[in-house]
C-alpha cells in the first residue's frame, strides 16, 4: 500500500480496516496526530473543491462500510474556523449550548491548558468530554468541562481494531493482489521486509520491529493465498511438525536433538 503524500488542497485518505477522512494536511493530520506510517495509508481522492470533497468522502464511507460523519467535511471546516474556546485555570468553555454540543464540534480541536496540551485525536477523549460537558452559568450558548478533570481521566487511547487474518485477506482481495498479484512478487516483498526487520534489530529500534514483523505477517498472508492456502493452515502444519521436537539452545538458537 505504498504511497506518496499529494499535492492537491483537499485530500481523501483512507487507513483499511480503521477509517475514510478528508484533510488538507496528511503529515499533520495522520501521520503525526493519529500515528500511521505512510505505508499504512492511501489517498483515494484528492480536489480543490471542498464541497466536492465532503461529498467524495461520505461517499466512500458509506460504499465501504465506514461510519459516515454526521457532519459533512466542509460544514465541519466553516465552522471550525469560527469555533473559539476560551481556555482558564479551571475550565474550558466551548461556543455551544450544553444539549448541542456533539462530536462534530470536538473533532481536531486542540488547546493549551496548565496541565499540558489537549488534542482531540481519541473517540474516548470525545466521549468523556460529551460525558461531562457541564452548562454554562453565564450563558445559554456556552457550555464547558474542568480541565484537571479531564487531565486526570486520562490517558486516553486512540481507537484501534484488532485485525484477524480475514481482514488481511479482505484488503488483499479488495485491491486485486489476490486475483492479479504473483507469488515471486510477493516473495521479493518478503525479502524487502526482511531487510527493513533486520536494520531494525541492529538499530534496536522497537517500533520498527514491530512495523516490519506486522509488514511481513500481511505479505506472508497474501503469499499463502496466492498458492492457495489460508495462512492459519500453514501455520498449523509447522507448530504440528515441531511440537514434539526436543533440543537445546546453543549461542542463542534452538538446535533440534539428532
Amino acid at each position: 500500500m505504498a504511497m506518496q503524500i499529494t499535492t492537491g488542497k483537499y485530500k481523501i485518505y483512507h487507513i483499511p480496516g480503521q477509517k475514510i477522512g478528508c484533510t488538507t494536511d496528511l503529515e499533520k493530520r495522520v501521520i503525526k496526530e493519529q500515528g500511521f506510517k505512510r505505508t499504512e495509508f492511501e489517498v483515494l481522492f484528492e480536489t480543490d473543491d471542498i464541497k466536492e470533497a465532503a461529498n467524495v468522502e461520505r461517499t466512500l464511507q458509506k460504499d465501504l462500510g465506514y461510519k459516515v460523519d454526521i457532519k459533512p467535511y466542509d460544514k465541519l471546516f466553516n465552522k471550525m474556523k469560527k469555533f473559539e474556546i476560551n481556555v482558564t485555570d479551571q475550565t474550558t468553555t466551548f461556543p455551544v449550548p450544553y444539549d448541542e454540543i456533539n462530536a462534530s464540534h470536538l473533532a481536531d480541536l486542540q488547546w493549551e491548558t496548565q496541565y499540558g496540551p489537549v488534542i482531540i485525536d481519541a473517540t474516548d477523549k470525545i466521549d468523556w468530554i460529551l460525558d461531562n460537558i457541564k452548562k454554562s452559568m453565564f450563558s445559554r450558548d456556552r457550555s464547558y468541562i474542568y480541565n484537571k478533570a479531564l487531565y486526570e481521566a486520562g490517558p486516553f487511547q486512540k481507537e484501534t481494531k484488532h485485525i484477524t487474518f480475514n481482514d488481511i485477506r479482505q484488503w488483499a482481495d479488495d485491491r486485486g493482489i489476490i486475483a492479479n498479484g504473483d507469488s515471486k512478487t510477493q516473495f521479493v516483498k518478503l525479502m524487502e521486509e526482511g531487510g527493513e526487520l533486520a536494520q531494525a534489530l541492529l538499530k534496536n529500534d522497537k517500533k520498527e520491529v514491530k512495523d516490519a514483523i506486522g509488514d511481513m505477517i500481511v505479505v506472508l498472508t497474501n503469499l499463502s493465498s496466492l498458492e492457495g492456502f489460508k495462512i492459519e493452515d500453514c501455520i498449523n502444519h509447522a507448530y504440528n511438525e515441531i511440537v514434539d521436537r526436543t533440543g537445546k539452545m546453543i549461542n542463542g538458537t534452538f538446535v533440534k536433538d539428532a
